[in-house]
């Protein structure tokens, strides 16, 4: 059984550095997008991403979970705590930088089922109604937080790995 949970952790640990990595690799490419190009790709991104970003938390519940039936002060259980530790900054890196930005580019759009309720989160109409900043402002913070978000789940990833090898 622990196997399992071993290899389910690190897959869903995988799934998550890869959504990340997949943002910051476009980064260089998105940095040359004129405003009416940048806003008009966009949107693609949420109705996938809204599925293949539930193995975030997902992830840092079985790494939780991971710690828990590690043997404690053992060199495997700190490395998974770090990676658990990892993969969470990534996600408060999300709610904190990432997500508030999603709710200016998607005020203009439909999304249904899952995607609506997941990008309502903070979304109160008073924060409709604020001004919006600078797009070039909005673009770097989304853009900066999924390179710090990729980098996180990255020592994730490698974290986890190595608790599980040695």
């Amino acid at each position: 059984m622990f196997e399992i949970l071993q290899i389910v952790t690190l897959l869903l640990v995988a799934i998550a550095m890869a959504l990340s990595v997949a943002h910051a690799l476009e980064f260089p490419g998105k940095l040359r997008l004129s405003r009416e190009h940048y806003l008009a790709i966009q949107p693609i991104y949420y109705p996938g991403f809204t599925i293949g970003g539930a193995s975030e938390p997902a992830g840092i519940v079985a790494l939780l979970l991971l710690c828990f039936f590690t043997p404690t002060g053992t060199p495997q259980f700190w490395l998974t705590a770090c990676a658990f530790a990892a993969l969470a900054f990534a996600h408060a890196i999300y709610w904190m930088f990432t997500h508030p930005v999603n709710n200016f580019w998607l005020k203009d759009f439909q999304l249904k089922r899952l995607g609506a309720g997941f990008f309502g989160i903070g979304n109160s109409d008073q924060k409709q109604q604020a001004e919006m900043p600078e797009w070039t402002e909005l673009r770097d913070r989304w853009e900066f937080s999924h390179v710090a978000r990729a980098l996180f789940s990255m020592l994730s990833l490698v974290l986890l790995t190595t608790a599980l090898v040695i």
